[in-house]
């Protein structure tokens, strides 16, 4: 509890006016705060100080203090005391004098986040594209233009309250006397409530809407990105700003390629003859036909790559590889002419059919 009476802390008789402990407050506030004054005791002094202006400034708290003393007050509950009324107290600016009413809730509050699935084909992702996002919002309803008051009426001072947006309770306990402060459940701490709701809103300031949100997908994003658009999710509440849309990126396979980063991995089927003798094949990339030089000897697993004809870099310049791993096609079945002539190849090569088991040439790994 306090250690003395309040009124003898700010110097003032128990008659004086709210102008009166405002005026005691400011001279004793420059005298004594730790910014100022660097006696030890000063910190202590100014603490009295301030729980004796908060507390016989509020008309409430005043009421309270009169009829039941000073039990259950005490300096630690309200620390240094309301800033504008500092600054007041050192500067006599007429700004500080608004932060007090400042401390209320505003009515606005910011819409909800919205999440949607966003599909791309596979050359979407590779190189971007513009899409439309349909979505079911809530948009400001136009009949209020959102502060959720009947057109012609405005939101007026909480009659809980009494425009405070806080109330507080007053309970007796083994340590003395407590008064509490809560928010208030009418206005939900904004100090105003709506006497007339629109009647198209019902004083939500918001109606249900579908919304076509235009996206601009970067080149090079995968499937799982996850993308933001900035006040593309619902309306705010009484003007609050707008919340978000996050896109979750579903990408399609593609027949023929997968990617590896940046890079487009793709496994190109040669014949025997082909990987032997070399040559030009014509594959699909994803920006049309190229034609690729085989050469001459070609193993199964060696790679051809194509510069510059995979997936543009996410966020920066230049594309990734197109990397083409051969693998060779062996044919099922010979024609009896075809059979002859790879026996007689295979004879060229001193290894001719029907001979037992050669032992093969084994080398390590690269």
């Amino acid at each position: 509890m306090a250690e003395r009476d309040l009124y003898e802390v700010l110097g003032v008789t128990r008659e004086a006016s709210a102008e009166d402990i405002k005026r005691a407050y400011r001279r004793l506030a420059r005298e004594y705060h730790p910014d100022v004054n660097r006696d030890p005791q000063a910190e202590h002094r100014f603490k009295e100080i301030n729980l004796a202006y908060q507390t016989l400034s509020d008309p409430a708290r005043r009421r309270q203090y009169d009829q039941f003393g000073g039990a259950g007050f005490t300096p630690e509950m309200f620390g240094f005391g309301d800033i504008g009324d500092i600054f007041e107290a050192f500067f006599g600016s007429p700004f500080a004098r608004g932060t007090r009413t400042a401390r209320r809730r505003t009515r606005a509050r910011p819409g909800g986040d919205l999440h949607v699935v966003l599909d791309l084909t596979f050359e979407e992702a590779a190189f971007g594209a513009r899409k439309d996002v349909d979505v079911q919002s809530l948009e400001r309803c136009p009949r209020c233009e959102g502060n959720g008051a009947e057109p012609g009426t405005a939101p007026s001072r909480c009659a809980t309250c009494g425009g405070s947006g806080e109330l507080s309770d007053v309970r007796r306990s083994v340590f003395g006397t407590v008064m509490t402060s809560r928010t208030c459940p009418t206005c939900e701490g904004t100090g105003e409530e709506i006497a007339s709701p629109c009647t198209r809103c019902g004083g939500e300031g918001r109606l249900p809407a579908r919304q076509t949100v235009g996206v601009e997908v970067p080149a090079g994003v995968a499937d799982g990105m996850e993308l933001r658009v900035e006040g593309g999710g619902e309306g705010g509440r009484h003007g609050g700003y707008a919340g978000d849309l996050y896109l979750t990126l579903r990408v399609a396979p593609h027949p023929a390629f997968e990617r590896s980063g940046s890079d487009l991995v793709t496994i190109l089927e040669l014949p025997v003859t082909t990987a032997m003798l070399g040559g030009e094949v014509e594959i699909e990339t994803l920006d049309g036909p190229e034609r690729i030089t085989v050469p001459p000897g070609t193993r199964a697993g060696q790679v051809l790559t194509l510069r510059g004809r995979g997936v543009r870099n996410l966020g920066r310049r230049g594309r990734g590889n197109l990397l083409v791993r051969v693998d060779l096609a062996v044919p099922d079945r010979l024609s009896r002419k075809e059979r002859q002539l790879v026996e007689q190849l295979a004879e060229l090569h001193g290894d001719p059919p029907g001979r037992g088991p050669r032992p093969g040439r084994l080398r390590r790994p690269r």
